[in-house]
This record gives structure tokens, C-alpha cells and sequence, in this order.
């Protein structure tokens, strides 16, 4: 063991996280400041101690969260942004940031930050529709209709885990007690207890979850729809999908010279080395990160990902 080595130190890399200035550090600086001032705005009306002190505090507060009621909504459009920034709670924004920094993190590995931007607030946005949507479409919601409102980054955030989930289904993480898991295993889990948790008694929150990865997997798809069938080789409605994508591709890129047509063996055997190839390279990324590969390796995996 080198003895000049320095012991890991978790402050150092959290403060060299928000030294970069990337797209990630401004999201979760953005969630924590709002927090902070909400938090300021709490003190000063529990100081104050008048009897609408109080009030005051939650009428701010629902005035940047996203209301159920649609015309409520259209004198408050700007919530549908706001929202997804807001959080009350310690606990609530704690693990909403944690998530956002870890699956964050692992986006950036393979997407841009301008994705990563694009995916938060396209589910948060997906999470807002959904939530409106469905409190004002099933009779259960419609008691609480008026005084229902929507807060946090959970939907966003859920977007990220989901799209990065299954754009590199294959990227594993250690967790306590389970071991090596698939993170695209992490997220049909959270999705799957999302929903069967809505009639718990935050089912605003869960649907919104939903919502925001729901966007998130279409992001994926409509990024790179070969992806979504790489977890599971077996799906055959995925693989009629990817299958069907590839051809597309194939005609398309065509020069005007007739070619002999593949026999479905052949454009099997090959469909099924590239993905070989794929998943090599991507388990050399989990090993070793991006930068471990060769420079033949990246210019394959950016072919085979549909970007163009």
C-alpha cells in the first residue's frame, strides 16, 4: 500500500461534483436553494406568530406547487415548471437529490447534459399531466379536486432513472443486502411498486411518479428503440419491434444497388453478434467507465445507438 496515499474522502468528491458546473450540479443546486428558501419563509412565519402567519407559509407554497383543479392551473400555468423544484419536507428532497446524483451521474456517461436537462423536465412535466389527468378523470379524486397539490422532483427524477435504466439496461450497481443489480431491474421495480402503492394515501405523488417514467422510457425509445429490447432477447414483441427498426434502417441507407436479400437465419446470427459486440462494450463501461474504450469501440456504439 502506498503510505502517501490519501484515505477517500466523501466531502471531497461532493464538493468537486459542484465544483464542475454541469447541467446535474445546477439541478440539484437549483432543488436545495428553493428548499432553503421555502425553509426561511417557514421561520419567519412561525416567528412572527400571527394567526395567518401560518397560512401565509402554505399559500406560498401552493402557489409554486401544481394544482389538481384545471382551472386553477390556468391561472397558475408557471407551476407546471415550478413544481418540480419545490420540496418541503427534509426527507422528501434528501432522497430526490440522492437519486438525481447517483442515476445522474450514470446518464452522463453515455448521454449529454442537454438530455439529462431534457429528460427532468419532460418528466416533471409528464408527472404534472399525469396527476392532473388522472384527479380529474377518476370519481375517487374528485372530493379533493380543489385542494390537491403536487410538489416535488420525484417525477423528474423518475424520468432520469427510467431512461438511462433502459438506454444501458445491462449497468449494473451493488446494492446492501440484494448484491449486483441491473439498474433496469431498479427501475420496473420503483415503477411496479409506484403503482400498486396508489391507494396508500399519496396516490398524487405515485401517479405522478409514473408519469415521469412513463417519459422517460419514451424518451429512450424515440432515441434509440433497439435499446429497449437489449435487456431481454427473449421478448418477442420487442425484438418484432427492434427487428422491424433495423430493416427500416437497413432500406433506408441503401445506395440503389439491388442486393441479395438476408435469409432471416443470417440477419439473425448477425443481429445477435452485434449485440454480443454491445454487450461487451457496455460491460467494459461498467468496469471501467466511458473512457476505457478504444476509440474502434465508442465509434460502434455510437453507430449501433441510431445517432446520426
Amino acid at each position: 500500500m502506498n503510505m502517501n496515499q490519501q484515505p477517500y474522502n466523501p466531502l471531497t468528491d461532493i464538493r468537486n461534483f459542484f465544483k464542475k458546473k454541469s447541467i446535474l450540479s445546477f439541478l440539484v443546486i437549483a432543488n436545495i436553494a428553493v428548499w432553503l428558501l421555502i425553509q426561511l419563509i417557514r421561520v419567519l412565519a412561525f416567528l412572527f406568530d400571527k394567526p395567518d402567519s401560518f397560512s401565509a407559509f402554505e399559500e406560498v407554497v401552493n402557489y409554486l406547487a401544481v394544482p389538481a383543479s384545471i382551472p386553477m392551473l390556468l391561472y397558475r400555468p408557471w407551476t407546471l415548471l415550478t413544481y418540480m423544484f419545490l420540496h418541503v419536507s427534509f426527507w422528501h428532497i434528501l432522497f430526490n437529490m440522492l437519486w438525481l446524483f447517483w442515476f445522474g451521474r450514470i446518464f452522463l456517461e453515455y448521454l449529454t447534459e442537454k438530455q439529462l436537462l431534457w429528460v427532468y423536465l419532460l418528466g416533471g412535466l409528464g408527472g404534472a399531466f399525469a396527476y392532473i389527468f388522472a384527479y380529474n378523470i377518476f370519481p375517487v379524486f374528485e372530493p379533493m379536486i380543489v385542494n390537491s397539490y403536487a410538489l416535488g422532483a420525484s417525477a423528474s427524477v423518475m424520468a432520469v432513472v427510467t431512461a438511462i435504466a433502459f438506454y444501458v439496461p445491462n449497468y449494473t450497481l451493488y446494492l446492501i443486502f440484494f448484491g449486483r443489480v441491473k439498474i433496469v431491474y431498479i427501475a420496473i421495480g420503483l415503477f411496479v411498486l409506484d403503482f400498486f402503492t396508489i391507494p396508500g394515501g399519496n396516490a398524487g405523488g405515485q401517479i405522478a411518479h409514473i408519469g415521469g417514467a412513463l417519459l422517460g422510457f419514451l424518451y429512450i425509445k424515440s432515441l434509440r428503440p433497439s435499446s429497449i429490447t437489449s435487456y431481454s432477447r427473449k421478448s418477442s414483441l420487442s425484438s418484432w419491434f427492434a427487428n422491424m427498426f433495423l430493416v427500416r434502417k437497413k432500406r433506408a441507407s441503401g445506395t440503389g444497388i439491388p442486393k441479395r436479400p438476408v435469409t432471416d437465419e443470417e440477419f439473425n446470427q448477425q443481429k445477435a453478434q452485434q449485440q454480443k459486440q454491445i454487450d461487451m462494450i457496455l460491460d467494459k463501461i461498467s468496469k471501467g467507465g466511458y473512457d476505457s474504450l478504444t476509440r474502434e469501440e465508442k465509434e460502434f456504439l455510437f453507430k449501433s445507438s441510431g445517432k446520426h
